[in-house]
């Protein structure tokens, strides 16, 4: 079975929101990642995301069947409230450590071993800097806790930059970019050595990012060109992932692969695999993996959970991929660029 690393998912917020027993229930086939599932996919690990929610209450995915072409951005949410989901998921990841469920990396050794040999191989993301204070404090607490990547925003406004609404038939240029204060956390990721996570922030903040000289991820993203959404990325901006020697990741997210999804709901692996084959082309195929979102997005027919990870790796060998190039979208591209920046 070919092992996958996931760039992007929502499996601690799913907990932390819905679940009296993290540990036990991550456990059991519950959600779209959990410890049964995960072995029956061969994922072997991935960036696990704190999320800080409006309420603490399950994503609804249903919001994206609204017959809109844009779901306005969240209001910005208050420093206090999301540093308490941030840690509360933090310590969830802590417990499930704990457990033997997984392992927190923190260097490419940890990270290299864990992915093979396990337990699942947890690389702690932050997605939205909502609970980040202007003075940075919070990113230290973060950091010694086990953080090693950020994204600037969600689709909400924080301090730091804009994030872009869930729009279709758009690009990502929605907005304004990075704030003072935006350049300094950027500034501060790369003093400690945490990759800076483009994934919903808008064009602009983007080529700040650029700027401040970090190679550039977006762990869960797709293109353009083969579906116009906010949340998809231009060419140019595929092509400057790849020049940098940055990571773009497959989103699963149903209403992000296809236009008519916005609506229907509806998509499949062909979809993924016309995805794939346009950031192959534009950002290089050593620069393109997968980040599905799992349990943060409605899914496409045939991925119904980790479980079903194997069914987009034999599509990709019926569309003509190799094993070689499939080895690298499915961990080798996400292991080498970790490797290089965990150190």
């Amino acid at each position: 079975m070919t092992l996958v690393f996931d760039g992007h998912n929502d499996a601690l917020g799913r907990l932390w929101c819905a679940s009296s027993d993290p540990v036990a229930d991550f456990a059991r086939p519950i959600g779209h990642i959990n410890v049964p599932q995960a072995k029956a996919g061969g994922l072997g690990g991935g960036l696990f995301a704190l999320f800080s929610p409006q309420e603490r209450k399950p994503f609804e995915f249903n919001v994206f069947a609204e017959d809109e072409r844009d779901i306005r951005l969240s209001p910005p949410m208050e420093e206090g409230a999301a540093l308490v989901a941030a840690i509360g998921q933090a310590g969830i990841a802590h417990g499930l450590q704990n457990a033997g469920h997984l392992r927190i990396c923190t260097d490419a050794a940890t990270l290299a071993r864990s992915f093979v040999k396990g337990p699942l191989a947890c690389v702690l993301h932050l997605e939205g800097a909502d609970c980040i204070d202007p003075d940075l404090l919070a990113l230290d607490t973060l950091y010694a806790l086990g953080l090693r990547s950020l994204g600037l925003v969600w689709s909400r406004p924080t301090i730091f930059g804009h994030g872009v609404p869930f729009r279709h038939g758009s690009d990502g240029d929605t907005g304004p970019g990075l704030t003072v204060e935006g350049k300094r956390l950027v500034a501060g990721c790369l003093e400690l050595g945490l990759t800076v996570d483009t994934s919903h922030l808008t064009m602009k903040g983007f080529w700040d990012v650029a700027e401040a000289g970090a190679p550039l991820v977006a762990t869960h993203s797709n293109a353009c060109a083969i579906a116009n959404n906010a949340r998809n990325l231009t060419d140019a901006q595929l092509r400057a992932i790849g020049e940098t020697g940055g990571m773009v990741g497959l989103n699963f997210a149903s209403v992000f692969l296809n236009h008519a999804a916005w609506t229907t709901g509806q998509a499949d692996l062909d979809d993924c695999l016309r995805h794939l084959d346009h950031m192959i082309a534009v950002a290089g195929e050593d620069h393109v993996g997968l980040g599905s979102d799992f349990d943060g997005a409605p899914l496409p027919q045939g991925i119904a959970s980790a479980a079903d990870l194997p069914k987009l790796i034999e599509a990709m060998r019926c569309h003509g991929y190799g094993e070689a190039l499939i080895a690298k979208l499915a961990h080798e591209n996400w292991l080498d660029f970790l490797g290089r920046q965990l150190g």
